[in-house]
């Protein structure tokens, strides 16, 4: 629009507010020319399509609890992969639950001797679904050089069902973190479409 000078007198100034009202509104009849090109981009930037199964997946395996049932020696290393050296904080697991209501990974770390295992099972049962056990160690993979013992369980599979086996005597910490990485690849295979 173009400047004008302005006008003193009030019925000047009624005036010429209406035409620039009039004219407004005369160019108003017509949508404003928008450029709408932009918003197919951002829509394609913006927009994410997934499954449930992915988006649940994901989330899960991004924030595994773990509850600590270390037996033996074994029960060392793992808790040297807490340590910030190996930090298995990166893999959402900040910190050992105390209680198994709050954890959905059991790590059974060492020699279950068959006095413990009605512990085991009775944690194992405590814990929330979806939950998962992984066993770290010979012993607790399969009784390890106890295994002809009266007194050991020659596997913690026995007792509960297993995910992941680390094995070793202890395994070390990477090995640990490496059956995490395999727990997270078996959880984000997980579906959750109804059977039957």
């Amino acid at each position: 629009m173009e400047m004008r000078m302005p006008v003193y007198s009030s019925s000047e100034l009624d005036r010429a507010e209406g035409a620039e009202i009039e004219a407004l509104m005369k160019a108003s009849q017509e949508p404003y020319p928008d450029p709408v090109a932009w918003l197919e981009e951002d829509i394609r930037k913006s927009v994410l399509v997934t499954s449930i199964d992915y988006l649940l997946n994901w989330g899960r395996r991004s924030s595994v609890w773990p509850v600590n049932f270390g037996l033996a020696c074994c029960a060392f290393e793992m808790i040297a992969t807490a340590a910030s050296r190996f930090d298995i904080s990166r893999f959402g697991m900040e910190l050992f639950r105390a209680s198994p209501r709050q954890a959905d990974l059991m790590l059974v770390a060492g020699t279950l001797t068959w006095k413990m295992a009605p512990a085991l099972k009775r944690i194992y049962d405590q814990m929330a679904e979806p939950k998962w056990v992984l066993a770290m160690g010979s012993c607790a993979i399969s009784g390890g050089p106890f295994r002809g013992s009266y007194s050991v369980v020659p596997g913690v599979n026995l007792i509960v069902p297993v995910d992941v086996y680390v094995p070793g005597c202890p395994p070390r910490p990477e090995a640990l973190l490496h059956g995490i990485i395999m727990l997270h690849q078996k959880i984000a295979k997980d579906t959750y479409k109804k059977k039957g």
